[in-house]
């Protein structure tokens, strides 16, 4: 079995260290979003990239005992309304576009409203701006999600 030179070993860890910056340089990934009103954690949101654009579905759902642990979309007025929140798509269309990601839209399961969004990472990776707006990015809210994995 050969044995690994220094320079093999050095170009082994760069090779490492590039693809786990490639990573975090994307937004694919699991993320804790954070409701901008109460600053509390509110869902495990997958995000996805499917054909150069990114889809986020919802994993899990941080909700009191006393409420009912698998909710509906009552709200919704799409093919969404009455389905389940957990498993459904609330982020699609999201594509590279410079060091954001725009064009897309995102659910707010609790209103039944989609919006316009787009997302751009911080932190190095480690955060995720996500703004959801009508018309123009200045007419509307943003939430910082962090990265779980």
């Amino acid at each position: 079995m050969p044995t690994l030179t220094k320079a093999g070993l050095l170009a082994a860890m760069l090779f490492t260290s590039a693809a786990a910056f490639a990573q975090a340089a994307s937004p694919v990934g699991l993320w804790k979003t954070i409701d901008d009103e109460t600053g509390k954690p509110k869902a495990l949101v997958r995000i996805t990239e499917e054909n150069g654009a990114l889809q986020g579905k919802i994993e899990k759902l941080f909700l009191e005992p006393n409420v009912d642990q698998n909710p509906k979309c009552v709200a919704c007025e799409d093919s969404r309304k009455n389905q389940p929140i957990i498993g459904m798509t609330i982020v699609s269309g999201l594509k590279k576009d410079g060091n954001e990601y725009t064009g897309g839209e995102i659910l707010d399961p609790k209103k039944g409203k989609v919006y316009k969004s787009k997302a751009t990472l911080r932190e190095g990776g480690k955060q995720l701006e996500v703004r959801g707006y009508i018309g123009a990015p200045m007419f509307g809210r943003s939430q910082v999600w962090q990265r779980e994995q």
